[in-house]
């Protein structure tokens, strides 16, 4: 039998989180290293649209559950589905992404299966002598990265960082196989109930931005990022920061890029005040393009940089800021 590289396709409300349609597409390159097939695990309730859909990004065979029960997210019924069905067709390779949902239900499967998870990867490739999975992630704070393997257990499992890998293109016309599985759980067994749901407004979408205004330690201090989120605003962006600046108090964390903060993939990165250290990078070298601003005509961004200033960002950024407003017919600020 050919291996079998599989992916959780997340979804809420018939809704999938990118993250799933990335992993498929990475999965059908794992799966032609190993000369096996890339599968998509779809559970849900009235969600059979999202299986086709798995299909048009990749899929070559969907596995489908589709039951009341898993109407919304519980770890419960959905990790059992998830256990249930490895242990049926025994897949090579599991990856779900390293979201909420996925890294909730990721530690309760790899558990019960008894096999290893490395969680947060931001790499994979396939050893091809041993043909292994080699997960790789940030370990010691960002300050190394880490080569993982799990030789002896299957599934290799992972949770994967959301914009690691590019979104395939879609096509609707792709043809595959649907195999509908039954949950074999009732309501009344599952121990957990939701009572209520309160939504959150999520104050920034870093991995999802197509314009990213970040700042550094560069800055100097932490009234700096108002400038940038007045660029960003005028940009229809995001606002995004180096650890340095998330480590001095300048900014939450959830602003943060790099290999302990988040992997984005904008059409357009502004790196302002951000020297270029090897963990910021990794977090956004996959930029479209980039557009360095540093006193430092040597720093490391400049490296990757699509177009580099050598200058002070606050002698830069003000006359550009006026510039993008006068010519939107904005005004004098």
């Amino acid at each position: 039998m050919k291996p079998l590289v599989w992916v959780f396709v997340e979804q809420e409300e018939g809704k999938v989180h990118p993250v799933s349609w990335e992993l498929l597409g990475k999965a059908g390159e794992l799966a032609q290293e190993l000369d096996g097939v890339a599968e998509a695990l779809v559970l849900g309730h009235q969600v059979e649209s999202v299986a086709r859909e798995a299909i048009s990004y990749g899929a070559d065979k969907v596995y489908l559950i589709d039951d009341p029960v898993l109407q919304y997210y519980r770890n419960e019924p959905y990790a059992q589905g998830v256990i249930n069905l490895c242990k049926k067709y025994k897949p090579e390779i599991l990856l779900l992404g390293a979201t909420p949902v996925g890294r909730d239900l990721a530690g309760s499967i790899a558990t019960s299966l008894e096999t290893g998870l490395t969680a947060d990867v931001t790499g994979l490739e396939i050893d091809p002598k041993s043909k292994n999975l080699i997960m790789t992630r940030p370990a010691f704070g960002g300050n190394i990265m880490a080569s993982i393997i799990c030789p002896n257990h299957r599934p290799q499992m992972s949770t994967v960082r959301p914009r690691t890998f590019p979104l395939p293109t879609k096509d609707p016309s792709r043809q595959a196989e649907i195999i509908r599985e039954e949950l074999g759980l009732r309501e009344e067994e599952i121990r957990v109930k939701r009572v209520d749901f309160i939504p959150k407004d999520k104050v920034v979408n870093l991995e999802y931005a197509e314009v990213i205004v970040a700042g550094g330690r560069g800055l100097g201090k932490a009234q700096g990022f108002s400038l940038l989120k007045e660029l960003a605003q005028l940009l229809g962006g995001e606002v995004g920061a180096s650890r340095a600046a998330v480590d001095a108090g300048w900014i939450d964390y959830e602003y943060q890029v790099g290999q302990t903060g988040k992997t984005v993939r904008p059409k357009v990165y502004l790196a302002l005040g951000i020297s270029g250290a090897i963990q910021h990078r990794v977090g956004m070298q996959n930029a479209d393009f980039i557009i360095a601003v540093n006193t430092d005509p040597k720093a490391p961004i400049f490296r990757i940089a699509d177009l580099g200033l050598v200058g002070d960002l606050y002698q830069i950024l003000p006359p550009l800021i006026e510039a993008i407003k006068k010519e939107r017919g904005h005004g004098k600020a």
